[in-house]
């Protein structure tokens, strides 16, 4: 569905209400389905999180996971020790072009009984699951954090734990270091000390215990656009939100002040307020938080900004190749981008072309990158239900604090 975003200004003050982190509550169901005496409260109600729920109580032996790239990377570790059970574990087009051959290669190293069905390196891949005894393994560092997860996420059913050693630089440190506060969470004992992660074994004797999720900071990203490109004054509260949080993304308290945008913890809540401060040139390394990329030059173009973004390696293997989509449709605004394969960088901009039509590329945070467009002309966002990927409700919410939307 397309739809077409008026010019805008949103309301004075406004509030939403932003459920749990599609990256919490994906981790948290996989060590519910580990350990079923967990309960588990304010799960993501993104399409990311409902294929995995769905994934992990089916009984086939087949289970497509669209373009779940998380599930996709969580679900093979997952049922490589699954004594007994044998999965064909398969997505969409864009999935199976996206690379799963460093986890696979890591959990054969282990003893998993893993095979590709089409492409050597790529999804679909047949799973045998079986006991894993081994508990030592090397993995690539500097690719995708996920595969890291995935193998942390079944470390403690493993019968003797696991050591991982990290080899290169490790991208996206705060996504592991989730993983782990999450194990530390439940009671399973851990250590990340250089380039070494030990997960030791389960105690027998886990308690239950209810497990609450954060709200989503990656979805929170698009209201501190909005905020920094709004009139001084302006309020957005945004709920539930810890000020000590694990998700990387909360970066964005920090980086958001580069563009006027201050951020107030109080009750759960964030409440950002745009100042009046002089918005200069933006220059930042996003190895940690590469999912909000996106955002962040999309804000600096509709400022009329510099930008240069470094540490975006992951972001050429996500649901898109993110780096040449952004530069593709920056363009079409009027942009002028230059990309590596690791770093974006933009030109300032002195206009913005008005009723541009945004390709998505199935890809969420490209619809809801975008958006705040708006607020400084009419634009057109194609595939826009492609949101529903990570927040279904972005544009009844967005409607909620004064967008123009036509559908």
């Amino acid at each position: 569905m397309q739809i077409t975003l008026q010019k805008s200004e949103i309301a004075k003050q406004s509030s939403i209400q932003i459920t749990g982190s599609k990256s919490e509550s994906n981790r948290l169901l996989l060590l519910k389905a580990l350990y079923p005496q967990f309960n588990l409260e304010n799960i993501s109600n993104s399409d990311d999180s409902n294929l995995m729920t769905k994934a992990l109580s089916s009984s086939s032996e087949v289970v497509d996971i669209h373009h779940a790239g998380t599930a996709m990377r969580f679900l093979t570790a997952f049922f490589a020790v699954q004594e007994g059970r044998e999965v064909t574990l398969t997505g969409s087009q864009r999935m199976k072009e996206r690379p799963i051959q460093i986890l696979v290669e890591a959990l054969q190293e282990l003893g998993a009984d893993i095979e590709y069905v089409e492409n050597a390196g790529y999804p679909p891949i047949k799973i045998k699951g079986k006991k894993l005894t081994k508990n030592k393994v090397s993995l690539q560092a500097n690719v995708s954090s996920q595969y890291i997860s995935a193998l942390l996420l079944i470390a403690s059913r493993l019968e003797n734990g696991l050591e991982l050693t990290l080899e290169g630089k490790i991208t996206s440190v705060p996504y592991i270091n989730m993983t782990l506060s999450l194990l530390t969470e439940i009671g399973v004992e851990n250590s990340f000390e250089g380039n070494t992660i030990v997960v030791k074994p389960a105690p027998k004797d886990l308690e239950q215990k209810t497990l609450v999720v954060e709200s989503d900071w990656s979805s929170a990203s698009y209201y501190f656009s909005l905020a920094a490109l709004s009139a001084v004054g302006t309020e957005i509260t945004l709920s539930s939100y810890k000020e000590n949080s694990l998700q990387g993304d909360s970066a964005l308290v920090e980086i958001y002040k580069h563009f006027g945008v201050e951020t107030a913890f109080k009750n759960n809540s964030v409440t950002l307020t745009k100042t009046d401060k002089e918005v200069l040139a933006f220059s930042y390394d996003l190895t940690n938080a590469p999912d909000i990329a996106q955002t962040i030059a999309v804000t600096c173009f509709a400022l009329g900004i510099k930008c240069d973004l470094t540490g975006l390696h992951t972001l050429k293997i996500k649901e898109t190749d993110r780096l040449v989509a952004l530069k593709t449709e920056i363009e079409k605004l009027g942009g002028v981008v230059e990309i590596t394969n690791e770093s974006l960088h933009l030109a300032e901009a002195t206009t913005i072309n008005r009723g541009v039509a945004i390709a998505t590329y199935h890809d969420h945070r490209m619809a809801m990158a975008f958006a705040p467009i708006a607020l400084k002309t009419s634009v057109i966002i194609e595939d826009a239900m492609v949101v529903s990927k990570s927040y279904p409700t972005f544009w009844d919410d967005l409607e909620s604090i004064g967008f123009k939307i036509t559908k």
